[in-house]
């Protein structure tokens, strides 16, 4: 009888800890990220290190293709929503477009993909 209560008290510290575990992840880290903001496909098909120009990432973003951030290390993020059913993001980023920007937001890590959820975006004022 003992033995059965020892193995459903370690059944149930391992499903907590699993638990707390997968919401801890899911809480996102407070970041600042300064990049462009372009189409997705060009950022990878065409491995661009900024916009071709502002009209060609609007076009594109007009046309259905994800406007992301690509930051200066090559790190790419997805804007996404904090809402389910979520929403996408293009509006946001659309006045943006071919610009860099600094956002502010909740970074998401998983299986090698960056996101994030935008909770600031301004342009990004060249120093002299």
């Amino acid at each position: 009888m003992n033995r059965n209560i020892a193995v459903k008290s370690a059944c149930i510290c391992v499903m907590l800890t699993a638990v707390l575990a997968i919401g801890a992840e899911s809480e996102g880290k407070p970041v600042s990220v300064k990049g462009y903001v372009l189409d997705s496909a060009c950022a990878f098909t065409k491995n661009l290190k900024k916009p071709i120009s502002s009209e060609c990432a609007i076009a594109c973003a007009k046309a259905g293709s994800p406007l992301v951030i690509l930051t200066d290390n090559g790190t790419i993020y997805w804007p996404i929503a904090d809402t389910t059913p979520s929403s996408g993001q293009n509006d946001k980023l659309l006045p943006f477009a071919g610009q860099r920007v600094t956002a502010t937001g909740k970074a998401f890590a998983r299986g090698g993909s960056t996101a994030i959820v935008i909770e600031k975006i301004e342009p990004l004022i060249a120093q002299k």
